[in-house]
């Protein structure tokens, strides 16, 4: 309830601003307003505005108040507005026949910016008041528990990690302890005790987070059916339908030629500036995997000084890497240096949304210690996906599976359009393009350590 009301403040200021900018600079015929019919279309017009905001304010989560900080709620709510205005703009030129003054619309947005900064402030402080941060309790079983304490641990307005429990210990004195909490973390343990941990919080309606395997992404993708009066999960295993994958191509095809179009100026730049720098190739292209293991060229900007990789070993980009040229620093902070993939996407060696592809020789080292990690390439590697825009360069392999998974498990038309939203988001979150660090893991002598501390304990 709480949610919904601070929504529906948001919805009525903006909706009715847009009404007084509608009515005051664009209707502009006095003696039609007391006309009924247009009476009317006024109401409809002030709530297809109202409808169009929200839609574009959930794909982008712009009402986790909850969930998100404060400047990614703010973020999250400047791309709704400023997608919603657009497309109100556009629908109003229609109404009116002819393109209109662009100036109330610029005020109009601007206007619900620092409606959206205030709103997002206050709704979060008052949330705060209200549901300040449970204090919980961490079941582990492996080091990877670590990690997950430590994201958990920046968000102190939700999280207080007050202590942590290891597997080893009997259950019964699991159980005495976790009841003293508001929640609990289940972090990688084995699937026999997960099963009375999760029936004994059930019991006790205590809050539960769960770290989940691979095979519980691969239920959540499944479908409820029933034989007579005994339930099943029907899991299909087989990527995406025909019916999508006509779909999702159609849409790769029309959405890559606009693309090509609208960024070429964009791509000019970047390739001059490229080649004035030091004169070398304005491309950069490598062997990578997509559906099925089809080895195909990526194209990028070149980013890396020429011949970064000489010794002949894969390695991937770090944090201060003086590989990176500054041309290339600034493309792969704003992500330019990924726009010559339209063309991968227009080939049909790639789509839109789906896994990042990897190269061979990663993918080859990651799989000989996670097996799983080829699951992937049950579809069409992507420009983005939901490792892009819920991780980072250094999130970990294992959990970059895990979310590539969801998305192939969870797949539908309205998630893609989602992902696309919130890849528009990530370009103005700095700590998303981060390499990894000096220490991270990087499929080298370290890897079996390192991908065995990542919790791939299915």
């Amino acid at each position: 309830m709480i949610m919904f009301m601070f929504a529906l403040i948001i919805v009525i200021v903006l909706g009715a601003a847009f009404n007084a900018t509608w009515q005051n600079y664009y209707n502009y015929s006095p003696e039609l307003r007391t006309d009924t019919f247009w009476a009317r279309g006024n109401i409809l017009l002030e709530l297809v505005y109202m409808l169009v905001y929200i839609m574009f304010s959930r794909l982008v989560n712009g009402y986790k108040v909850g969930s998100l900080k404060i400047s990614g709620l703010v973020l999250s709510q400047t791309l709704a507005i400023i997608m919603t205005n657009f497309v109100m703009y556009i629908m109003i030129s229609l109404i009116r026949r002819g393109f209109l003054s662009l100036a109330p619309m610029f005020a109009l947005t601007m206007f619900d910016l620092a409606v959206a900064i205030i709103w997002s402030i206050a709704s979060k402080k008052v949330y705060a008041h209200i549901y300040p941060p449970k204090r919980m309790i961490i079941v582990y079983g492996s080091k990877a528990a670590r990690d997950l304490v430590q994201k958990m641990s920046m968000r102190v307005d939700k999280y207080i990690i007050c202590t942590s429990i290891s597997i080893s210990v009997p259950l019964e004195e699991i159980k005495e302890k976790v009841v003293d909490y508001d929640g609990l973390i289940i972090c990688d343990i084995p699937a026999d005790i997960r099963n009375k941990l999760l029936k004994f919080a059930y019991e006790k309606s205590l809050r539960t987070y769960i770290n989940p395997k691979i095979s519980d992404i691969i239920l959540k993708g499944c479908d409820e059916i029933h034989v007579l009066d005994t339930p099943l999960y029907l899991s299909r295993n087989i990527g995406f339908t025909f019916e999508e994958k006509i779909i999702k191509r159609t849409i790769d095809i029309v959405l890559s030629l606009v693309c090509v179009i609208l960024t070429s100026p964009i791509m000019l730049i970047c390739a001059l500036l490229i080649k004035l720098y030091d004169g070398g190739p304005v491309f950069y292209k490598q062997v990578r995997l997509t559906r099925d293991r089809k080895e195909f060229y990526v194209y990028k900007f070149r980013s890396m000084i020429e011949n970064a990789e000489k010794d002949g070993k894969p390695r991937l980009a770090t944090e201060k890497d003086d590989r990176i040229t500054p041309i290339g620093r600034f493309m792969r902070k704003v992500r330019f240096d990924e726009l010559p993939q339209l063309l991968n996407v227009l080939k049909g060696d790639m789509s839109f949304v789906g896994p990042r592809p990897e190269r061979p020789e990663i993918a080859e080292a990651y799989e000989h210690y996670m097996p799983e990690f080829a699951y992937r390439l049950k579809v069409k590697a992507g420009l983005t996906g939901y490792a892009q825009i819920l991780g980072k360069y250094n999130t970990t392999p294992y959990d970059k599976l895990k979310l590539d998974l969801m998305y192939i498990e969870q797949y539908s038309l309205l998630l893609d359009l989602r992902i696309l939203l919130q890849t528009i988001k990530i370009l103005f979150t700095p700590e998303s393009t981060e390499g990894i660090a000096e220490d991270e893991y990087t499929p080298s002598a370290k890897a079996p350590e390192k991908i065995k501390e990542s919790g791939n304990n299915d």
